[in-house]
Parts: C-alpha cells; structure tokens; sequence
C-alpha cells in the first residue's frame, strides 16, 4: 500500500523449500516516503521532514539476524540519505547510507536498502546523513530484540516504549545550513522535544505513554539532537538500566541519565506509584541556559495530573564522568548468540596500533572549519568506497593524509578528504582527545568498540594503567568531556569504508569526520559483499564498467 509500512515475514524462501536445505532468516519489507510537512513541535509552525507522514518516523522492530529491506521514496527537493546509526552491517558499507559509501537519492526518487542485523541486539537510530536535514527530523529508533531462544537478563516488560530526545530548532534546516555555509555556526537550540513535542504543563497534554500499576516497562532512550548532550528522568521513579547500543549492562539503578548526542540506552521502569500523571523531563547540559522538554506519563487508573514540582537535573560535568564510569558490561548475559558477552577477552589482545585524533575548530579562507588532526573532511563527488572498487581512488582521495600520533599544534586546516587504510583485523587504539571547551560525541559506523577509559586531562601512554579492561561496554558512540580524552579498543575485521564522525552535526557538517578503509587482501565474499545491482553511480564512476565481482 504506497505511502505506508508494509512489513512481511518470509520464513522460508522457495529455493529452500524447494530443495529442503535450512531457510533464510526472515525478511522484513518497508516502504517510506520521505516528504516535508507542516507542524509546530515548540508552538511555531515549520517545515519538517515526515516519514509516511509521521515525526519522528516511525519506529523499527526487528530481531537479530533479520534480513531489512527499505524502500526508501524521495520526495523532498533535495538528495537525500539515511543511515543507520549502530548497526553493524557485516561485510555490507553499500548499505550504511553516508556520502562516502553511497550516491544520494534523487529528489523524486526513490532507492532500496538491504541489509541484515546479523548478530546483533539492541537499540539504535536512523536518521538522514546529508546536509542538514536531521535538523528538521527524519530520525527514529531502531529495536533489534533477542531471539526467543537466547536468554535475556530481565524478565519480559508489560511493554516496549521509544523515547527520542532531542535538541530543536525553530528555523529550517537551510537556513541553518546557510548559516554554515557562509561561515556561521548555528548558535544555540530553542527547545527541547521528547517524540517529536513537548507538554505545555496545563493539564490539558495528552500521553505519551501510558503504565498500569504494578506492571515494568522497557523505555528505549535515544537523543537524536543536533549538538546538545541531555539529561532524562522521569518524575517519581527511578530507572534500572539494562542495555546501551547493543550491550546488556549491569542493572544498576538511577535518577536520572545523561544521554549524549547520537547515544541510545534502555531502562526498566516500573509503575510502583500512585495513580496519576507523572512528567518525563529532558534538559539540556553542558550549555549556559539549560532547555527543558516535557512528556506525560499516565497511569491507566490515573486519578490526577503531574506536579509541576520537576526533579531536578544534576550540575557540572564531573558528576556526568562519575556516572560513565558506573557503568559496566554484563560478562554473563548472552547477546546475539549464546555465548556470555564477556567471552571475548579485549583486554588480552596486544594492541597493534594507536591512532591518537584530536578535534579542533578554525577559519579557512574565513569561514568555520572544523577539523581532526588538522584536516577538514569535504565529500568528493564520487564517494570514496566507489572510487576505491573502481580502481580510480587516486584520482578522488589520498590516504593517510593525518598522522597517527599528530603534533600538539597545527598552524593551518587542510580541507580534502580523510581517508585512513587500515589493515584487515588489525587490533587498534583510538584515543580521541579534545582540546576544546566544548562536549564532544564520536560515532564508528560498522563496529562497535570498547570504551576502556573517559577521562580529563591529556592522554599519555602511562594512561592505559587505569584502563578498564574487563568490562568495559561495547557500544557505537562515546563523549569526550571538555579538556579530556577517550580510549577506545576494536579489531578492524568488518571490511569496508566506514565513517567515524562527530556526532555533533554542524561540526561533522563541517569537516569533522573521516572514513576508515578496511580492506581485505583476499577480496573474497567471505569478507565482502560486491556492489548491489541497485546501487546509485556518480561522479567518474557513473559511465564505467562494472569491475569483476568478487568471489569465495
């Protein structure tokens, strides 16, 4: 039915049941339109970006090794991309939906992404990756739930609730962007939403979401903001948190969370209180005039509306590191297979490289730029991983154009693309470390990676002795507080052009990103999966030749 989901689950594929070998894992279909629309999320009518007319689009429910299949309809009056925040397509970056692996859509058109959540549990976010288009909406959560034979550390939730935060903007996104692009930042947010509005406190809101006494929920929070780091509570209760982008954690209790740009994590909450209404609030941190969303909470007996006394948000950057370093992998929950999650021993595994990138901001030829280890990413016309399978990549982008260990300080910005190559399963060191007075957040696309270490200060290799190498928690993105650094640890074993941002998206806008290149010396499906028959071409790779697919 075009303009809506369309959602089948194909148990078996005829070729299997043809000749009674094991079948495919399901598939799930969806159609979307992309569209603008009108509403007024803080009271003033703009112009958004609607998904089959809903905002935030909608939500995706899936399980472990599902096969997704989204048919993506562009009918905006620009290019277009989404990407999919955290999923760890295996051997698959033709999917992962930013402008150095993929064409953008077309206005008027439309492109299917294929892709499967092989091995994999958790919650993430979609959102778009090209302009500034997150600005106006587009994003939503993405669920992968266990499959019912794997254990999961918490009993069933009466329910399974998705809560997206976010920093907002009254002007349209290009506006903003022409901010950016005549050298402005966008300055500050005007508000806060929770789902895309927030309360207006008068008694009249309706719910967002809706408990019955006695009974525990599953809340799925994920800040989909532009620049701002937010704090979430929810009045009169305490949240037990259990997962973080695709990890069980250890359940510990808390008032409130500090959920960074591009972070996702999920909470129990259980309704042990009285019947009424009870307020979610979501606040800005880390700015100088604090931003506060509301959403209602109804219990299904409900008798009363929510105080209009609201918990209050904690102060300080430093109770925000005390509360990352609470949190800690559950090495005997099983994830997407069987086996504990603290089977894999990262600690023990010789680091062979370390890769130091640090953020900074300037002027080129006027104009802001941000930038890592001095260079200022732009995307070429024809994305890199096309380049790169054609055989043309030197004549689009160089690589290794940064260092790994760069100097303290570098007198001027080099704006060009950044490639790194890094060598197939290479066990690697990142340490990102901000100079800046400003919240940082990092995202890798394909992986996830160990945060062993947030810390203030600047990073030395004597640093590594307060490492967590035990359990520190697999996840897809990490903050980096004012003054300090991050240390994360992974293996470069998902072959592909991959994309490590800011998730700050002006300043990923603006040249702080670079791709990481994985490749496989076999070039062998087994570690790669060949150009789809779909896929968009532009640039100098659109009238050539199709190069010889790979093979086993």
């Amino acid at each position: 039915m075009a303009g809506m989901a369309l959602m089948l689950i194909l148990c078996l594929s005829a070729g299997a049941m043809m000749t009674g070998v094991r079948s495919e894992d399901p598939y799930l279909f969806f159609t979307w339109n992309v569209t603008y629309g009108t509403l007024s999320p803080l009271g003033v009518p703009q112009q958004v970006i609607l998904i089959n007319d809903q905002f935030p689009g909608p939500v995706i429910n899936s399980t472990s090794n599902n096969n997704l299949v989204i048919n993506v309809f562009n009918n905006l009056d620009e290019p277009f991309l989404l990407t999919w925040s955290g999923v760890q397509q295996r051997k698959n970056s033709w999917q992962d939906g930013v402008l150095g692996t993929n064409c953008p859509i077309p206005p008027g058109t439309n492109y299917t992404y294929r892709f499967q959540v092989k091995d994999q549990i958790g919650s993430f976010l979609y959102y778009p990756s090209t302009a500034l288009h997150r600005a106006s909406g587009g994003f939503g959560g993405l669920h992968i739930n266990s499959r019912l034979l794997i254990p999961v550390p918490y009993p069933d939730p009466e329910d399974d609730y998705t809560v997206i935060v976010n920093d907002w903007y009254t002007k349209s996104h290009k506006t903003l962007r022409s901010y950016l692009d005549n050298g402005r930042s966008i300055g500050r947010p005007q508000g806060v939403l929770i789902n895309g509005k927030t309360a207006e406190g008068n008694g009249k809101d309706e719910p967002l979401f809706t408990m019955k006494p006695g009974k525990t929920y599953k809340y799925r929070i994920c800040n989909a903001g532009l620049k701002t780091s937010i704090n979430f509570r929810i009045q009169g209760h305490t949240m037990k948190l259990v997962e973080m982008e695709g990890s069980h954690v250890m359940q510990e209790v808390y008032q409130s969370l500090d959920v960074h740009v591009g972070q996702c994590m999920s909470v129990l909450v259980t309704a042990n209180q009285g019947p009424k209404d009870y307020y979610m609030v979501a606040s800005t941190r880390f700015i100088k005039s604090v931003l506060t969303g509301m959403g209602i909470i109804r219990y299904s007996n409900g008798k009363g509306p929510a105080s209009a006394e609201l918990p209050e948000a904690p102060v300080g950057w430093a109770w925000s590191v005390n509360q990352f370093r609470s949190f800690r992998w559950n090495l005997t929950a099983s994830a997407a297979r069987p086996n504990p999650q603290g089977s894999y021993h990262y600690g023990s595994i010789n680091i062979t490289r370390t890769i130091k990138l640090f953020n900074s901001v300037s002027r080129s030829d006027g104009k802001l730029r941000y930038a890592i280890n001095g260079v200022s990413h732009t995307d070429p016309e024809t994305p890199l991983k096309l380049a790169e399978y054609y055989g043309i990549a030197d004549k689009v982008f160089k690589y290794d154009t940064i260092q790994d260990n760069p100097p303290e300080k570098i007198n001027k910005i080099v704006t060009q693309p950044n490639v790194l190559n890094m060598t197939f399963r290479n066990f690697v060191e990142i340490i990102l470390e901000n100079h800046e007075k400003t919240m940082q957040s990092w995202h890798l696309d394909g992986y996830s990676f160990f945060t062993v270490a947030v810390e203030p200060g600047t990073w030395t290799p004597e640093k590594r002795k307060s490492y967590n190498l035990l359990d520190a928690v697999s996840r897809t993105t990490v903050q980096v507080f004012p003054k300090s650094w991050a240390a994360i640890f992974l293996t470069f074993d998902n072959a592909g052009m991959w994309n490590i941002r800011s998730e700050l998206w002006e300043r990923r806008y603006l040249g702080q990103q670079l791709y990481a290149s994985v490749l496989s010396p076999a070039r062998s499906l087994r570690d790669e999966y060949n150009i789809p028959d779909n896929a968009l071409l532009c640039g100098l790779v659109k009238d050539l030749p199709k190069p010889p697919p790979y093979s086993i």
